[in-house]
């Protein structure tokens, strides 16, 4: 996949944050569907009455749809990670104690 057009963060746009969690939630569900599509029934046994090749090309399809959803989460990730790049995710460092004006009010 190439890379994908990524919006300006700026003040008048959509903040990182709602990028950042509208993204997430989309590999959410793409995850989520990619599971209920492992999960549902796609056997050859449903195929045999059929002429030949059907079982095998039902397969590549369901194989096509699975890379399809990759595709959407990739392009999800790098929306996620453009919004992660423009705010700050970690939380701010406290000043540092000082620790010899500590160990003078010990008793």
């Amino acid at each position: 996949m190439t890379a994908p057009t990524l919006p300006t963060i700026h003040l008048n746009g959509t903040g990182a944050d709602s990028l950042c969690d509208e993204y997430r939630a989309v590999r959410k569900a793409i995850t989520a569907a990619a599971d209920a599509l492992q999960a549902a029934t796609c056997n050859a046994r449903d195929f045999y009455p059929q002429e030949p090749g059907n079982w095998e090309k039902a397969r590549a399809e369901r194989a096509r749809m699975f890379e399809l959803l990759q595709q959407v989460s990739d392009y999800a990730e790098h929306w996620e990670m453009h919004a992660m790049d423009h705010h700050c995710i970690w939380p701010i460092a406290k000043p540092a104690h000082n620790t010899a004006q500590d160990s003078s009010q010990r008793p």
